[in-house]
């Protein structure tokens, strides 16, 4: 079948949804490649290697014509759509949950077959495809760089003739995948670091990597998980006790990094304005929730505000900061899952009763397939 990989159009988005790796990975298995031209140049795969890979580079988004299937990072814009082939497939982080109405009957109007990376099942199996995961841990260690940066300081003790300088205390809020890379990242940094979660399993986590739990641990904490590994939202009762608990621990703190989402609801208040007026000038907060409201109300898109000294940074796309590493990555992501929708001899097939396939699929034949956009 043919793929066509087309550039982003998103602004500031830097990622590719292939390289030369799976490019060659994917002529080996018997597909045509077409990739837009100058679509992996800022993330550091020129027109030339794809090339050399085996893919055809063409300019514009004419790339996409005659496509079996799409690649795409984040979902197309409205002008992009209407260059997309009838009755193709479509593989993208299609931010589901934000997708305006028009934008789906777009989809819908050619027919396209529209697969969310994001509804990737959290089953074994489906790990290697796990688009979300591959670049939330990109993103947790990104949001330390960034926020070791604001904060201006060492991280680590240092012990001089002149004196010793104390390392940085670093709390995580939120400690799934990109939390836990935080906590990896900091430590390897040399910043005591403490952590909180609303799921117990979390607890065990933090500390294998040499970091503090903190969390108040009462009966809704401990039946505080999904079924699918997520975080359930928690009560007003257990926000406030929680909120009560970790208030002073954040006025010691000299870099926080807030994780916390829920799939399809706004990000959970964790710091309040009054908590970051409490921390010393210098500090950083770094909301990693800042696209879905922030877990600081302060927090704005793509800026560093000051409040009273302390910088409150809202990155919302961390990962495009790793451009070559994420559109690594993602491409994998994406290979792996290619065999799901191929029949015997490499044609295209979406009739499948596999269980990934249909958790994916979004839109199909002119109609919303996925009962979770109905809902």
């Amino acid at each position: 079948m043919k793929i066509s990989v087309l550039k982003e159009r998103q602004p500031g988005e830097t990622r590719v949804a292939a390289t030369p790796e799976t490019v060659k990975k994917l002529v080996g298995l018997g597909h045509t490649v077409t990739v837009e031209s100058g679509a992996g140049t800022v993330a550091g795969f020129p027109d030339p290697s794809f090339a050399e890979a085996g893919a055809t580079v063409v300019d514009g988004p004419a790339a996409a014509a005659g496509a079996d299937i799409v690649f795409k990072v984040r979902r197309p814009l409205p002008d992009e759509v209407a260059a997309l082939p009838e009755g193709a497939a479509l593989i993208a982080l299609m931010e589901p949950f934000a997708f305006p109405a028009s934008e789906i009957a777009a989809l819908n109007a050619k027919k396209i077959a529209a697969l969310s990376m994001e509804f990737t099942p959290r089953i074994t199996r489906a790990q290697s495809m796990d688009a979300l995961s591959s670049q939330s841990n990109l993103a947790g260690y990104r949001a330390v760089i960034e926020g070791a940066q604001i904060y201006g300081r060492a991280m680590p003790m240092m012990m001089t003739a002149a004196g010793t300088i104390a390392p940085a205390k670093v709390f995580v809020m939120g400690v799934g995948v990109a939390g836990l890379q935080a906590i990896a990242t900091a430590r390897r940094l040399g910043a005591v670091v403490t952590a909180t979660d609303v799921r117990p399993a979390a607890k065990e986590q933090v500390a294998s990597l040499g970091a503090k739990f903190i969390a108040v641990e009462d009966d809704e904490f401990k039946a505080a998980e999904t079924a699918g590994g997520y975080a359930k939202e928690m009560s007003p009762e257990y926000q406030a006790k929680q909120a009560a608990l970790t208030a002073s621990h954040i006025a010691k703190q000299d870099i926080v990094i807030t994780t916390a989402l829920i799939p399809g609801r706004p990000a959970p208040v964790l710091i309040t304005e009054e908590m970051v007026k409490s921390m010393k000038p210098g500090a950083v907060i770094v909301d990693m929730a800042v696209t879905q409201g922030g877990n600081c109300p302060l927090s704005k898109a793509d800026e560093i505000v000051d409040v009273n000294g302390v910088k409150v940074a809202g990155f919302s796309n961390l990962p495009a900061r790793l451009p070559a590493d994420s559109s690594s990555l993602f491409a994998k992501n994406l290979l792996a899952f290619i065999p799901l929708i191929t029949a015997e001899g490499g044609a295209i097939n979406l009739d499948t009763d596999d269980e990934i396939v249909k958790a994916m699929l979004l839109t199909r034949n002119g109609a919303t397939v996925s009962e979770r956009l109905k809902s």
